[in-house]
């Protein structure tokens, strides 16, 4: 599975950015996605992450009701839009697929099996 994020880049705090992350490589439907970051001096840590059919949604509590993970599996696409954006979210975003109980409502945080190489973001000023 290769997945390519894409959509980083300076914004100014309070500001929107949309990222994606395309697939291919593999059925990219039937599989949870998630968006993770890692800022400067810190280590990775979750974002978001969504269920195959996008009934199932979760997120870290720094970002809820700012951010929102959706995906289109007809275009083996997942998106994350950030509203709000603060200094604090500066990070290298990095999106993952989760390869195991496909079509299940299971959205983990933790063990994604395939990575994207990442899209940076810096909220400044």
């Amino acid at each position: 599975v290769q997945l390519q994020a894409s959509g980083g880049g300076l914004v100014q705090p309070g500001g929107s950015l949309i990222l994606s992350c395309a697939a291919s490589g593999r059925t990219f439907s039937g599989y949870a996605m998630g968006w993770f970051r890692r800022a400067p001096g810190k280590e990775r840590e979750f974002v978001a992450g969504i269920n195959w059919s996008g009934g199932k949604l979760l997120y870290v509590d720094s970002v809820k009701g700012r951010f929102t993970i959706s995906r289109d599996n007809a275009k083996n696409t997942v998106y994350l839009q950030m509203n709000s954006l603060k200094p604090e979210d500066t990070a290298v975003y990095y999106c993952a697929i989760y390869i195991r109980f496909p079509y299940s409502d299971y959205v983990p945080i933790v063990g994604y099996d395939y990575w994207g190489q990442g899209t940076e973001l810096t909220v400044s000023s």
